[in-house]
């Protein structure tokens, strides 16, 4: 394989996991939960970095069947991996109390592999499994044997993951496929740990990074829904025409006055939005603006686009539904606008950061259509 390929591909993942282990260093000054995420990150970080360096060797390196430092290497990835996702709660082995007795059967294999280097012992090489069996007792191969069987015990905790936090009801589905995925990943590995091959481990080391930056993401989306929503306020008579010198004058203003206008539409025609069909188009109809402006207005005060404007208005109908004592099942949270329940779960979700059955369940509401 070539060289430069290689070099890049482990220096650019080092990249991507430094920027990884820096946002959710951000984050765990804030929630300790993260911390985890940014530690195993920046050991990933530095592993990659170091590797890159010895892209060369890597390249060129032929280094046969069961090589000790391909499968220390792997032990330790299915360790870190087996402990990975700490962003939530997790089973008592993995606290941090206990997370060092998890790790001591990995240290003290690297222990003795580093005695017997410093004591002058040789590596056998094995290149067919008939080298294998011919070696089988040296202590040496026992010594493998031994660090694949620890790596066959963490990757079955990694598959075990999802069982484990399925008892956990705040555990989010995503994290839940994620695990999945990233011991399918770490069997791939530690197949290219058994039968040594370039690309085979260039492939590993762009889906290993796929996979973290797919788990950093849709940590961010979680923390996003947490953020504060734009608040309507309300607007006691409909904003005048403004002139063209206006706009041109002070945009921003510009903005607030047709973002105005239309909030005032808004307040005063309950029943059109209360329509499932009433949607931009309409909108923009009724309020003589066309849907550049209507959008620009919109997310001039916070809001992201015009669809999620309408659905906060449907929102806050819906909670008042629900005070009245309006809805007492959940098709009824329809004649809030909605046009199906899978859409009020969406937007309910997104508005208010907890999901609908949760807010009905909190106030005795039956959860069934």
């Amino acid at each position: 394989m070539n060289e430069t390929v290689l070099f890049m591909t482990l220096g650019g993942s080092a990249i991507v996991h430094f920027v990884i282990t820096c946002v959710m260093g951000l984050f765990a000054r804030h929630r300790v939960q993260y911390l985890c995420l940014a530690w195993v990150n920046g050991i990933f970080f530095a592993t990659l970095l170091v590797s890159s360096f010895f892209s060369h060797a890597i390249s060129h390196g032929e280094p046969g069947i069961l090589h000790p430092a391909m499968l220390l290497a792997v032990l330790c990835a299915c360790y870190l991996q087996s402990i990975y996702p700490l962003n939530i709660s997790m089973p008592g082995f993995l606290q941090w109390e206990r997370m060092w007795r998890y790790a001591r059967p990995i240290l003290v294999l690297i222990g003795i592999y580093i005695g017997a280097a410093l004591m002058g012992s040789r590596i056998v090489y094995i290149y067919s499994a008939k080298d294998l069996v011919e070696n089988i007792l040296s202590s040496d191969i026992l010594m493998r044997l031994c660090a694949l069987g620890m790596s066959i015990y963490y990757i079955v905790n990694i598959f075990l993951l999802p069982r484990r936090m399925a008892r956990h009801a705040n555990v989010p589905r995503y994290l839940l496929g994620y695990c999945i995925a990233m011991g399918l990943s770490v069997v791939f590995y530690t197949y290219v740990a058994i039968y040594f091959d370039q690309r085979l481990l260039a492939i590993y080391v762009v889906l290993f990074t796929v996979l973290n930056l797919y788990l950093m993401f849709r940590t961010l989306e979680t923390l996003a829904l947490q953020l504060p929503r734009p608040v309507i306020e309300e607007v006691s008579e409909e904003p005048s025409e403004e002139s063209k010198e206006k706009e041109q004058e002070d945009f921003n203003e510009a903005n607030l006055h047709r973002f105005q206008r239309i909030n005032f539409w808004m307040q005063n025609h309950r029943e059109e939005w209360k329509d499932s069909t009433f949607g931009r188009d309409r909108l923009c109809q009724e309020v003589g603006l066309n849907r550049h402006l209507v959008l620009q207005s919109v997310r001039s005060q916070g809001f992201n686009n015009v669809h999620d404007y309408i659905s906060s208005f449907r929102v806050a109908e819906l909670k008042r539904m629900i005070s009245r004592g309006e809805v007492k099942a959940l098709n009824d949270t329809l004649a809030a606008g909605f046009g199906t329940t899978q859409t009020v779960r969406a937007c309910f979700l997104k508005a208010e950061g907890i999901t609908l059955d949760e807010y009905l369940g909190s106030l005795g509401i039956p959860r069934k259509a």
